[in-house]
């Protein structure tokens, strides 16, 4: 039978076989076997051929011909539609390709067949994160950390999901069955950082924050979070600190650009604050914080100076702001003070 044959084919031949062949089929003591039979047998040959075509799939993904891999894989599903390993292979190929929408319904289906397979589900939630989905992720995550209480992995994050998910009782909860079976992981201490400052717990955030770095040495997207708890708590001058020290590693960062900048008005350093905004504008002019920050920055220096030139550029500056983001009342009914 030609491998190419679509599974649609294969049983419309199948089906034909058995039945040419069933008028004249009988067993060993001359009994014709009955339909239920035939057709028991039918689908004994199906679950056979699918096989064989998944072992095709296997050499075929061995040499990274992922497509011709697929195309068998989908006539030993058409054939035996309950075979949960070759959904989870194709979910393992669309992984490879980036095709997250079919893996994930791949290794979806892969896990309604077979509840308890460990892999299928951590790579369900894999994938289901890479698309943003993290209800779903974080729900196959749950289940591989039941399968596998000791991995790692699962529970770190399945704490990450529910903490996008802003659930962060069951992230912390997560988050520390991690930290148990992980004790030297930086990742964690930082997402009990992310988890604390957005439950505006400040103290506690800066200490975790404290810890991954620790343990991960100097990472910016560690020390630019650490530095918004010190701008939140007031300590304008350890938070312009950590961000030059940040913005020495990472010269295109944005955000520390614009912190800083925030930092350095805090500190009364307006020339300065204006040349970090500038900057972080330079580096993504869709940052309406950062025109916002620069818009009150030439205000500033403006009133001071009696200006209107600076007040007519932080006008400009606030009117990209609200235009990249207009609910902002507060900002408009300044600029309408300010015209």
């Amino acid at each position: 039978m030609a491998l190419k044959t679509s599974g649609h084919s294969v049983w419309m031949m199948l089906t034909a076989a058995v039945l040419l062949t069933a008028g004249g089929c009988t067993d060993q003591f001359g009994k014709q076997p009955t339909e239920a039979e035939l057709i028991a047998e039918q689908l004994e040959e199906q679950k056979e051929l699918a096989v064989s075509l998944y072992v095709d799939a296997l050499m075929l993904n061995e040499i990274d011909a992922h497509q011709d891999a697929l195309k068998k894989l989908e006539l030993a599903t058409e054939l035996n539609p309950q075979f949960a390993l070759a959904y989870s292979m194709k979910g393992d190929i669309y992984q490879k390709q980036q095709d997250y929408p079919k893996s994930a319904d791949a290794y979806e289906r892969a896990t309604e067949l077979d509840p308890w397979s460990f892999k299928d589900f951590f790579n369900l939630g894999k994938v289901s994160e890479a698309m943003k989905e993290f209800a779903r992720a974080v729900k196959a995550y749950a289940n591989a950390c039941k399968l596998d209480p000791g991995h790692y992995e699962s529970h770190y994050k399945a704490a990450r999901c529910y903490y996008e998910l802003k659930e962060y009782e069951p992230s912390l909860e997560y988050a520390n069955k991690a930290k148990t079976l992980n004790p030297s992981s930086g990742e964690v201490e930082a997402l009990f950082g992310d988890v604390f400052e957005a439950r505006k717990n400040h103290a506690e955030a800066i200490d975790s924050y404290r810890r991954a770095l620790e343990l991960k040495g100097n990472d910016p997207n560690i020390m630019v979070p650490l530095a918004v708890c010190y701008l939140r708590t007031g300590r304008f001058t350890a938070a312009r600190e950590l961000l030059t020290d940040v913005i020495a590693e990472d010269p295109q960062n944005g955000p520390a650009y614009q912190y800083i900048g925030y930092a350095q008005l805090k500190l009364k350093e307006t020339d300065a604050a204006i040349e970090s905004y500038k900057k972080s504008v330079q580096i993504n002019d869709n940052d309406w914080m950062a025109h916002k920050g620069l818009g009150v920055a030439y205000m500033l220096l403006a009133i001071k100076n009696n200006d209107e030139k600076l007040k007519v550029l932080a006008v400009e500056q606030w009117t990209i702001s609200l235009g990249l983001k207009p609910d902002q009342p507060e900002l408009q009914a300044l600029m309408e003070k300010h015209k």
